[in-house]
């Protein structure tokens, strides 16, 4: 069943820093930024910013199960939180998507978003001259495939094999040129 991503996920823009993100070595929170992430190697936890949020706004703290969406940039892609070992938000250059549905799993979500069909679609639909970014309209109306769950794991399970594969494939590469070196 295909059906807009609003139908099934909540989105959400990142925390509203205001400037650069101010580094806090006593800080009660942790800000996950572009740098932080690959699409291949999900999150640096410990390389995250440590900081302090104004206590007069309210954070939504990342957890597990989140899907975080890079807004912004040459190449819009998502990651599926397992684990949030820190107190963490996101940058405004994020959206952070919830699974409102028991029947999508936030790893398939990260994963069909990643595929050829969303990213046409985004870019398709991306905006601005500089710097491309996609808006939360934009994002909301996404048309995405619900299969059936076990459908869903088999499709998770298989995608993140392929994963393990390419870092095998690109370990060895690396092991043969420092051979030859």
């Amino acid at each position: 069943m295909i059906q807009a991503l609003s139908d099934a996920v909540a989105v959400q823009a990142g925390h509203p820093f205001r400037g650069s993100i101010a580094e806090d070595p006593n800080g009660h929170a942790y800000a996950l930024q572009m740098r932080d992430v690959s699409p291949d190697g999900g999150v640096a936890w410990r390389g995250l910013t440590r900081t302090s949020l104004d206590r007069h706004k309210s954070a939504v703290w990342l957890q597990a199960g989140d899907v975080v969406f890079v807004a912004r940039g040459q190449r819009n892609y998502a990651l599926s939180l397992d684990d949030v070992p820190l107190p963490a938000v996101c940058s405004p250059h994020f959206f952070l998507l919830r699974v409102r549905s028991a029947d999508l799993l936030p790893a398939f979500l990260a994963w069909q978003i990643n595929r050829g069909p969303a990213q046409r679609y985004f870019a398709q639909n991306a905006e601005g001259s500089n710097q491309l970014s996609i808006r939360r309209g934009i994002l909301e109306a996404l048309p995405i495939c619900i299969p059936p769950l076990a459908q869903q794991q088999r499709i998770v399970a298989l995608a993140t094999e392929a994963r393990r594969e390419i870092q095998v494939l690109e370990a060895l590469i690396r092991n043969r040129e420092h051979q030859l070196d």
